[in-house]
């Protein structure tokens, strides 16, 4: 829970907010209970601050109003998560959906600090990339294996590999199309070593 929390937050303070769900959708869907309600309300809570940035007012109106159903009951700070914070700005928004052109939209924070993609260890920055390859032009299965390689390379003792930091830096967005491009240069290179290692064991 707690890496694709601080994913989806980052992704959200980046500005991305639509595909910041994408970071909490599965571990939603696992939940029950507060938690449940927690991430539905956190989802919902990007939705509504998208729809307002498309001057989709009703959808926005109408999402916050069930973002702040979801997140009543729960205690603040939950998970580390200001949720007063949030149901505040929601009940802004629920009255004055065009104030997010006058404004910019909630920062989100964890244990009080908020979250940029730079602030992401390993295991966020990973879940951060396939966000980031799933909502853009960019090679999805690339991005899945070169995060197993990078996998690999630390289970290796090997921090410093090549993988590690290009997957970071993909996370990050630090000339994204660049860094994808080197990705897959590296990948398509370990997988044809891969496979010629294989076939020295073939009959």
């Amino acid at each position: 829970m707690r890496s694709h929390l601080r994913a989806g937050i980052a992704i959200h303070n980046a500005g991305n907010h639509h595909a910041a769900h994408d970071a909490w959708e599965e571990r939603w869907l696992e939940s029950d209970g507060d938690d449940e309600r927690f991430l539905h309300g956190l989802i919902q809570f990007t939705a509504a601050i998208h729809h307002a940035r498309e001057r989709n007012w009703t959808g926005a109106t109408g999402l916050a109003d069930s973002a702040s159903d979801y997140l009543a009951s729960l205690p603040s700070p939950y998970r580390g998560v200001d949720v007063a914070a949030v149901r505040g700005f929601l009940v802004a928004l629920r009255a004055d959906p065009e104030r997010i052109e006058r404004a910019p939209p909630l920062a989100l924070t964890h244990e009080d600090r908020e979250l940029t993609l730079t602030d992401l260890d390993f295991d966020a920055s990973t879940i951060t990339a396939a966000v980031f390859a799933e909502n853009s032009d960019y090679d999805e299965t690339m991005i899945e294996r070169a995060v197993g390689y990078a996998r690999a390379d630390l289970d290796d003792g090997r921090p410093t590999s090549p993988f590690v930091t290009l997957v970071l830096d993909f996370a990050r967005g630090e000339n994204r199309g660049i860094v994808h491009q080197r990705l897959a240069e590296h990948t398509e290179r370990r997988r044809a070593r891969e496979h010629d290692v294989d076939g020295l064991f073939e009959a």
